[in-house]
């Protein structure tokens, strides 16, 4: 069994009231737009990390973390990538990738929009976390914390903090 805190579009802002939510954790998935590596290195410090790189990510974010990050969870098949559409309109570049080879659980973030959906006819889950950073149109800040335990994917909790203003 595996607790995961689920971010995303951090734009180089963290915080203690973040970091408190990663040391309730097994490990943390951070999808997109990172900002300065200062924040994965706080993360990393606490956690392990699991990460890929966003648009506005500089060339040092791009040698970190790669566009897409698949790998195997408990039982469950996960890919992430910071832009990657909605069920059933998924974009150009995920589009094969997840109708041919079938994550289980396909997360993206760029949207800042927090959003979880199921995509029935292709059995895949749909996790966007939002944003957590202060950066973007958001007026709420975002995350997500589940867990992983075998092949379920259960205890779902979103984590709303302060306005961004």
């Amino acid at each position: 069994m595996r607790k995961i805190l689920l971010l995303s579009d951090t734009h180089s802002y963290i915080d203690d009231a973040i970091l408190n939510h990663v040391k309730q954790v097994d490990e943390v998935w951070h999808a997109g737009d990172i900002g300065d590596l200062e924040v994965t290195d706080a993360i990393k410090k606490l956690k392990p990390l699991r990460a890929v790189y966003g648009n506005i990510d500089d060339h040092l974010a791009r040698l970190e973390f790669s566009e897409f990050n698949r790998f195997t969870c408990e039982s469950v098949d996960v890919l992430i990538t910071h832009i990657g559409g909605y069920p059933p309109k998924y974009n150009n570049r995920t589009i094969d990738i997840v109708k041919t080879e079938r994550p289980r659980l396909f997360i993206c973030g760029h949207s800042h929009i927090l959003k979880v959906m199921p995509d029935k006819a292709l059995n895949v889950l749909h996790m966007n976390p939002g944003a957590v950073g202060k950066h973007g149109f958001h007026k709420v800040r975002t995350m997500l914390k589940f867990t992983i335990d075998g092949e379920d994917i259960k205890d779902l909790h979103i984590i709303e903090f302060e306005n961004r203003y």
